[in-house]
C-alpha cells in the first residue's frame, strides 16, 4: 500500500521547477515519471511499487535545493539512479530478513517452485527475444551485454555508432523492454494456464 509522501510543498514546487520551467509541462513530466518509476519497481519485483516511488521522490526532495544548482543533465536520470539504489536496498533487505524457521521452507521453495518459475521466465524471454525484429533483438542483447563501468562506456559507444544520444538510446531500449515485458507476461500466463 502506498504511503503518504513527506515532501514539503516548497520542495514539491522546486522539483517541478527542476523538471521544467513551465509548471504544466513539469506536472505532466512528474506524472509520467511516477508511472515509469512504478513500472521499474514492478519489473524488479519490489513489494510496494507506489510506496517505493514515493520514497524516491522523498529522497530527491531532501536534496532538491542542492540538485537544482549542481546537477547537470536530465533530472529524470537522477530519479532513475535513486530508484536503482533503492531497488538494491530492497533486495538486500529481503535477502537478509529470513527467519531461521523459514530457512528450510525457503530453500525447498526455491529448489522446487522458484526453479520452475525461473526456467519458465527464461524460456519466455528467449521466445520473446526471437519475436523482436532482428535490429531490436540485437540492440537489446548488446545493450545489456556488459557490467559496471564497461557497460557505461559500451552504451556510449553504441549511441555514437547509432547516431543518437545516450538518452535517446535509453528511451529506445525502454520501449523495446516494454514490448518484451508484455510478451513475457503473456507467455507466462499461457504457460501457467496450461499447467
Amino acid at each position: 500500500m502506498a504511503r503518504d509522501s513527506a515532501i514539503p510543498p516548497e520542495s514539491f514546487e522546486e522539483i517541478l521547477a527542476w523538471l521544467d520551467p513551465d509548471r504544466e509541462v513539469a506536472a505532466t513530466m512528474r506524472v509520467a515519471l511516477r508511472h515509469d518509476l512504478e513500472k521499474i519497481f514492478i519489473w524488479n519485483h519490489c513489494p510496494d511499487p507506489e510506496g517505493s516511488t514515493d520514497e524516491v521522490f522523498d529522497r530527491v526532495a531532501k536534496k532538491i535545493h542542492l540538485l537544482r544548482h549542481t546537477y547537470d543533465g536530465d533530472p529524470k536520470l537522477f530519479f532513475y539512479g535513486v530508484a536503482r539504489n533503492l531497488i538494491k536496498e530492497i533486495h538486500n533487505k529481503n535477502r537478509t530478513h529470513v527467519s531461521l524457521e523459514d530457512a528450510e521452507l525457503v530453500a525447498k521453495t526455491q529448489n522446487d517452485g522458484e526453479q520452475e518459475k525461473a526456467e519458465m521466465r527464461e524460456d519466455c524471454l528467449h521466445a520473446c527475444l526471437e519475436k523482436l525484429s532482428k535490429e531490436n533483438g540485437e540492440l537489446i542483447r548488446e545493450y545489456y551485454a556488459k557490467d559496471k563501468q564497461a557497460k557505461i562506456d559500451h552504451r556510449a559507444e553504441m549511441a555514437k555508432r547509432l547516431g543518437m544520444s545516450v538518452e535517446n538510446l535509453r528511451v529506445k531500449v525502454h520501449r523495446i523492454r516494454l514490448k518484451l515485458g508484455k510478451c513475457i507476461e503473456r507467455c507466462l500466463n499461457r504457460k501457467t494456464q496450461n499447467k
